[in-house]
């Protein structure tokens, strides 16, 4: 018998998450069940060294929807979504940080967006502030707010936010922007849009609830200066004719229901 696709890829990138991975599975899939979605949860463990692997897996037993992919080794946040995004199955493809800085529910919010017509829709801390519920500290606001400035600027991407780890993907555009995508550290996210816009997909940014995590991994100095160079190696990339090259195409196309 023919299984049939899921409606909604839920994609979630974790290394060394086994202090949270539970409790995040647990918020994921009550919001799942709770609201009747027919989706799937992929998370993709990044070579981690803790029992991260394990706990999905005792998850994975007790729910079927739940799914485990396993990088080779520690490979990056970019590289561990673009690896689930190409391997979800949904007619939406969506990742979220572990941490659910922004609620589970308000996925939805892009689900909406993707059904009215756009393909990607991508959610945002700064569009509406007020929505933040946990802000971050005063010297991360300042670094998050120039480096997308300067994003804007080199990448000319007309967005508030890029670096919300909350973006949905119709899963034709997923297929094409993941394919193509390079960087496979923190710095994926801006690639990923600018492929978005050079291969001509529309895209809506979204305000969602956000509030933030202390445990954070990022290092605004360190991070920030790496993510600075990826900036000119998309710049080359772009250049260089990467972005433009044939991806394999879906066969076949998965519908996006718009109800």
């Amino acid at each position: 018998m023919h299984q049939v696709d899921p409606d909604y890829s839920i994609v979630v990138p974790a290394y060394n998450e086994s202090a949270r991975i539970g409790q995040t599975l647990e918020r994921i899939l009550d919001c799942v069940h709770s609201r009747g979605w027919h989706a799937e949860v992929l998370v993709v463990n990044d070579g981690s060294t803790d029992s991260t692997a394990a706990i999905v897996e005792e998850f994975a037993a007790k729910d079927p929807i739940v799914r485990l992919i396993n990088n080779s080794s520690n490979r990056g946040k970019g590289y561990s979504v673009r690896n689930g995004m190409l391997q979800g199955l949904g007619a939406i493809v969506m990742f979220t940080d572990a941490d659910l800085s922004s609620p589970m529910e308000e996925a939805e919010l892009l689900f909406a967006a993707i059904r009215e017509g756009v393909d990607i829709a991508i959610g945002s801390r700064w569009l509406e502030v007020k929505r933040q519920t946990l802000r971050q500290p005063l010297y991360r606001r300042f670094f998050g707010r120039c480096f997308n400035a300067v994003t804007r600027l080199v990448m000319s991407l007309p967005f508030a936010d890029t670096q919300c780890g909350f973006k949905a993907f119709t899963r034709q555009a997923a297929q094409t922007v993941f394919q193509l995508q390079r960087i496979e550290r923190w710095g994926f996210d801006p690639e990923i849009l600018f492929i978005g816009i050079k291969r001509g997909y529309s895209i809506r940014e979204v305000p969602v609830t956000w509030g933030h995590d202390e445990r954070s991994r990022i290092s605004y100095l360190k991070d920030g200066l790496k993510m600075l160079e990826e900036l000119v190696y998309i710049r080359w990339n772009a250049l260089t004719g990467v972005y433009n090259k044939p991806v394999k195409e879906l066969e076949p196309e998965v519908p996006v229901t718009r109800s």
